[in-house]
Order: structure tokens, then C-alpha cells, then sequence
């Protein structure tokens, strides 16, 4: 089992597919990753000799912005965006939709699970 990235990447998997285990690494750039390093698509990550598997980690260390860095940019970026009290900020800040979506309905994944109002009678017909 290669570990690039603190992250073990499945033996069984394809290389560009076990590549996407890694937080940060979408399907687009794991493809670019095989192909500059000159790594089949189809191979398996348990065929990987320790050199590719080498190159992988160094290249990726070096190129791109994967796991515990990329999540404390995102969390920073929120953050930043919560204290200047903008628009999207105080969304953020009641656990609202960010991006412009109707909460009149839906919106149970930001809004969790519905709650029933207090003294609210329901419609019987």
C-alpha cells in the first residue's frame, strides 16, 4: 500500500483513481500526474515500483496543495470571509446556502434536519 500525502492509496485501485483519495487531487489532475510522470493509466498502484511511487509523493509535494494544508486554506478563507461580515460571511455564520440557492424549501443539507414550529397548526382536509 503506497502512503503519498499521509494518505494510504488502495493496492487495487488504478493509479489515477487512487490518486483521488487524496483531498485536493480531483480525476483531471490525477491524469495530469500520470502523464507527466510517464505512469500508465491502466496500471495498478500495487504494481508501482517504490522510485514511481517516489516521483508521485515528490511531485505532489511540490506541485500541488493536497490535505491538511489545503484544508486550513479553505477554513482560513471561510474564516476571513465571516470576520469582514460580508454577505457571504454571515451565510457561513448561520449554517445558511452560500451560493444563492432558495431555502424557502430545501436547503436541508446547510439548514439540517427540519424541526417542527411551536404551536403551528397543521392543514387537515
Amino acid at each position: 500500500m503506497a502512503r503519498i500525502a499521509g494518505v494510504n492509496i488502495p493496492s487495487q485501485k488504478r493509479v489515477p483513481i487512487g490518486l483521488m483519495y487524496i483531498h485536493g487531487i480531483g480525476r483531471t489532475t490525477a491524469e495530469t500526474i500520470c502523464s507527466q510522470l510517464g505512469i500508465p493509466a491502466q496500471r495498478r498502484v500495487h504494481e508501482l515500483t517504490d522510485d514511481e511511487v517516489l516521483r508521485i509523493r515528490e511531485l505532489v509535494d511540490r506541485d500541488y496543495t493536497v490535505e491538511g494544508d489545503l484544508r486550513r486554506q479553505v477554513a482560513m478563507n471561510i474564516k476571513r470571509l465571516m470576520d469582514l461580515g460580508c454577505y457571504r460571511g454571515l451565510r457561513h455564520r448561520k449554517g445558511l446556502p452560500v451560493r444563492g440557492q432558495r431555502t424557502h424549501t430545501n436547503a436541508r443539507t446547510r439548514k439540517g434536519p427540519a424541526r417542527p414550529i411551536a404551536g403551528k397548526k397543521t392543514v387537515t382536509k
